[in-house]
């Protein structure tokens, strides 16, 4: 199958190119960057040591995307509202994609322009997307033209919380998440507060009480349950290059720690990505840099009538872009794990 990364300079993009460079289903036909149009590929990742090294970055240009009939597939690694106009024209010509961005991650427009603050760029598009975690896919997803790849947070705490709240495990209310970040998943900018003086030995919490990726993870957990779920998100920045550790607090709902494990182990028995580790052990999210892996644990807490999970996951690859190779898998009828283990 032959493939696009629209935006490959940024982190994602960056993941996304040397994942795909080495699948073995998969032929990379197109990149694009705006910094580094018409420059060589191996001048923009010099990492991939003269693999595809007469690949020629091009313009990020939607109009001259779509005349590229020979690729199947396209991967929008690119900001929130500006993924909308090169999916829209995309979408139009038949072509796959794969959103790694927050334009299609919302159901309700009215919550994207709450969170996101501006109106959604394509509220017709929303309508036909489909969000997809791979291990708790909605059925029919494959019909859709465009798929929304969950953000990194996101995946964490969807994928700790959503089987036991489908279950009536946990109660929906009361739930806190303290959770970790590395520097890149701010982004590949030039800001004051991301340079290394500023971020070396150095540990702040930001986007607090409303950080973006709450919408999502309300949204999907209040369908999970049933009703509208709140909770409690605290994001921080840390010094760390990648990586996602969140610590969740739950109050049980007549649940039993064995009952827990029981509910994550039925849900992904035939998941290969998730790693259930003992109770009593504890995820590091240095073990899960450059994996598509995701670690989860759970204690009990018996005098606070509650269960503490602890999740780590790489925020580059399970959190972006190994993700979104995994979602490519499933769509295309390749073995789920292909170029990614």
């Amino acid at each position: 199958m032959q493939v696009g990364v629209i935006g490959a300079s940024g982190y994602s993009g960056e993941a996304l190119v040397r994942l795909l460079v080495g699948h073995p289903d998969v032929q990379l036909r197109l990149v694009t960057s705006r910094r580094w149009v018409g420059q060589s590929l191996k001048a923009m990742m010099p990492v991939l040591h003269g693999k595809l090294s007469d690949l020629e970055v091009q313009a990020s240009n939607p109009q001259e995307l779509v005349q590229h009939d020979e690729i199947d597939c396209f991967f929008l690694a690119l900001p929130h509202g500006v993924s909308s106009t090169f999916a829209r024209l995309l979408v139009k010509t038949g072509k796959r994609v794969i959103d790694l961005s927050a334009d299609f991650r919302l159901n309700a427009a009215e919550r994207y322009q709450e969170y996101y603050g501006s109106v959604h760029p394509d509220k017709e598009l929303l309508g036909k997307a489909v969000y997809v975690l791979p291990e708790l896919c909605p059925e029919g997803w494959q019909s859709a033209p465009l798929i929304a790849c969950p953000g990194c947070y996101p995946t964490a705490i969807l994928l700790a919380l959503i089987p036991l709240l489908r279950e009536g495990l946990v109660k929906p209310q009361g739930i806190v998440c303290n959770a970790l970040s590395g520097v890149s998943g701010a982004g590949k900018k030039e800001e004051e507060a991301l340079l290394f003086c500023e971020r070396a030995e150095n540990a702040t919490a930001y986007g607090i009480p409303k950080h973006r990726h709450l919408s999502e993870i309300e949204e999907r957990l209040s369908q999970a349950a049933g009703e509208p779920v709140r909770v409690q998100f605290n994001p921080h920045l840390v010094p760390m290059r990648r990586g996602i550790l969140a610590t969740i607090t739950v109050r049980r709902h007549n649940a039993t720690l064995a009952a827990l494990y029981d509910c994550w182990k039925t849900y992904y028995q035939k998941a290969p990505f998730v790693s259930l580790l003992p109770s009593g052990t504890f995820p590091a999210s240095a073990s899960l840099v450059g994996t598509n892996f995701i670690d989860l644990a759970a204690v009990e807490d018996n005098r606070t009538d509650s269960f503490v999970i602890t999740v780590a996951l790489d925020n580059l690859i399970k959190g972006a872009a190994g993700q979104a190779i995994q979602i490519m898998n499933l769509w295309s009828g390749f073995p789920e794990t292909t170029g990614l283990c």
